[in-house]
């Protein structure tokens, strides 16, 4: 990504979102940091799952509800199957499809808070986890790529 991608990428981040409030959910309050990517994506999973569980049920929020759910909880299915790949092309698109579900799981959240504006706080921190794994998942590509 080059340096104008990222000054782009970050003022989207600031008009939708703002700039303040820098909670993220990255591990168990009051515990330590987890870098176990895999434990990390699971409980990504489950508060995806949370969050879901809080937006109201209408004609518009159905569809997104589903999605958010299927793209929050894929992000850590995929990184189980690309860490028991049985080759590098498979262990490749499966870290490659989890990028793409965390991607997926911004523009969801995204859409749930125009359709429910009081979620805006806690889809925040969801968005803001969703936006490391990109970065965790390319070192982790870059780590495997050297041990081969």
């Amino acid at each position: 990504m080059t340096k104008s991608e990222v000054q782009r990428t970050r003022k989207d981040y600031d008009r939708f979102w703002g700039n303040s409030d820098t909670a993220l959910m990255r591990e168990e309050a009051g515990g330590e940091r987890v870098y176990n990517l895999e434990e990390r994506t699971a409980r990504f999973g489950k508060a995806v799952i949370d969050f879901a569980k809080t937006i109201p049920q209408n004609s518009v929020t159905y569809r997104l509800v589903n999605q958010v759910v299927g793209a929050g909880t894929s992000v850590g299915a995929n990184y189980v199957e690309a860490d028991a790949a049985i080759s590098k092309k498979k262990f490749l698109k499966s870290i490659g499809t989890c990028k793409k579900e965390s991607r997926e799981v911004r523009h969801f959240l995204r859409m749930a808070v125009r359709a429910v504006a009081e979620l805006k706080p806690e889809a925040r921190k969801l968005w803001r986890t969703a936006s490391d794994f990109p970065k965790d998942l390319e070192e982790r590509q870059k780590c495997a790529a050297k041990s081969q």
